[in-house]
């Protein structure tokens, strides 16, 4: 990881610049770059292609990268705060310790790791996160939020099947229609989330703290939660 590959730049953001000025507004081919520690915020990368390319510590705030391919690229500790993320491709990336708050990832496809990651206040709806079932090698893959910060994020109708969502720090977000069937919630914090139509089956809530939801009549699949019984439920006197 400290190699240079993974931690210097063999462009500039003035490179970048005239490639985007030459472009006439087709997407950027970035593949497999080494752009680690380099300022491209605000930058417009829409479609940019970025498969395997190195971010590591990029400064992406306020950047478009709507529809982007970022499968299997990294972005370790890089600030992605308010960028635009949208449609997405992430499968493979690795993010931990990113900094995404106010990102909107709205459709996008986070398999990989997040590990860490600040994604409180995000947009998340429509989000593609869940394991594929229906293909073995795939299957495996998932996303991993284990100790990622969304709390105040909109995850409206994200598909977060069999993720990784440990330690989580959910409080007031919006779950509402969240397919969450298989996933680990152990040690989460949903403290006054909105849980309404959100798909709980197979769900293990071991630690987790489920005070002062919202729409909790509505869920699905409440009943067949796993370690229900170890749930923090109520707040000790």
């Amino acid at each position: 990881m400290a190699s240079p590959a993974m931690t210097k730049a063999e462009m500039s953001r003035a490179d970048i610049e005239a490639m985007i000025r030459a472009s006439d507004g087709k997407p950027l081919d970035l593949h497999d770059k080494a752009l680690s520690g380099l300022d491209l915020s605000g930058l417009n990368l829409r479609g940019a292609n970025l498969r395997t390319a190195r971010l590591n510590g990029t400064n992406l705030r306020g950047a478009d990268l709507s529809g982007a391919n970022l499968e299997q690229a990294w972005f370790l500790k890089a600030d992605l705060s308010g960028a635009k993320l949208a449609d997405a491709r992430m499968f493979g990336i690795t993010a931990r310790d990113a900094n995404l708050s106010g990102a909107d990832l709205s459709r996008s496809t986070p398999i990989g790791d997040f590990k860490g990651a600040n994604m409180s206040g995000g947009m998340l709806v429509d989000l593609k996160g869940g394991a594929d079932i229906r293909n073995q090698s795939m299957g495996l893959m998932r996303a991993v939020f284990t100790s990622v910060n969304l709390s105040g994020a909109n995850l409206k109708g994200a598909d977060l099947g069999r993720s990784r969502l440990e330690y989580a720090d959910l409080k007031d977000a919006d779950l509402t229609d969240v397919v969450l069937m298989g996933s680990d919630l152990s040690g989460a914090n949903l403290t006054g989330a909105t849980v309404a139509g959100a798909d709980f089956k197979n769900v293990d809530v071991s630690g987790a703290k489920l005070l002062d939801l919202k729409g909790e009549a509505s869920a699905k699949g409440w009943a067949q939660r796993v370690n229900a019984d170890r749930a923090v439920t109520r707040v000790s006197p």
